[in-house]
């Protein structure tokens, strides 16, 4: 085994047994918590390699790495997902290779996925991302729909030709009354979920927790954690 398998090995197996323990502390089986590795400014060959270790989803959120990433994997059976803010121009990029789409924050998003989605002949996942830092019709810092737009962008989504609407994603905030809170950012992310699946009943997917906060996200009920630093180590600069 080669060092960089090895240490990944190592990583991902403490990253199973902090998920696995949360689920018991929570009373929730572990299958119900898929984990999502964020490989973003690590290159090809690890994501093969964290494909021979078992992992299926991964995710990153610039679509300049993205894409000839997925590219140079394209025979491994991964499901990629786009986590990042996604600017329009970007789309066409994005649809030919991500599955899921994390971050859809705005109609014009939801206009230009359906498009390009359509024009393909796939059918891509989207989750609305919430800002839970943002007032009730602002955007959050980080990209995000406020609460009280979550229900117009998701009957949007839903009647959009090429598109799925899978669920909700949030990133625990940084400022307003959430930060610091992240396990009552993200059970109120799981209310609005709630909210969301009486609307929508196969819109179950609860995108949130990261490396830091992960336990707190499994406590509160989300489906997924997206995770990186844990699995990879801390990350190289971009220059």
């Amino acid at each position: 085994m080669t060092d960089r398998k090895g240490e990944l090995a190592a990583n991902l197996a403490q990253v199973e047994r902090r998920i696995t323990a949360a689920c018991t502390a929570a009373g929730r089986k572990r299958e119900e918590v898929t984990l999502i590795v964020v490989t973003k400014t690590y290159p090809a060959s690890d994501v093969r390699i964290l494909s021979e270790l078992g992992v299926r989803h991964v995710a990153e959120n610039r679509d300049q790495d993205a894409a000839p990433k997925a590219a140079a994997c394209s025979d491994l059976p991964l499901s990629w997902h786009f986590v990042g803010q996604l600017q329009t121009n970007k789309v066409r990029s994005v649809v030919g290779y991500a599955d899921v789409v994390q971050s859809v924050d705005r109609a014009r998003l939801v206009t230009a996925l359906s498009k390009e989605a359509e024009r393909v002949g796939r059918e891509v996942g989207c989750l609305i991302q919430v800002a839970l830092d943002a007032g009730e019709s602002a955007r959050g810092e980080r990209g995000g729909v406020a609460p009280g737009g979550i229900a117009e962008l998701a009957g949007l989504v839903a009647g959009a030709p090429g598109l799925r609407l899978g669920g909700l994603m949030t990133v625990a905030p940084l400022t307003g009354e959430y930060a610091g809170q992240q396990q009552a950012a993200f059970e109120r992310l799981m209310d609005l979920s709630t909210d969301l699946r009486r609307a929508h009943p196969a819109a179950n997917m609860v995108s949130a927790g990261m490396s830091a906060d992960l336990e707190q996200a499994v406590a509160a009920g989300a489906t997924h954690v997206r995770v990186g630093t844990a699995v990879l180590g801390v990350r190289p600069g971009l220059g």
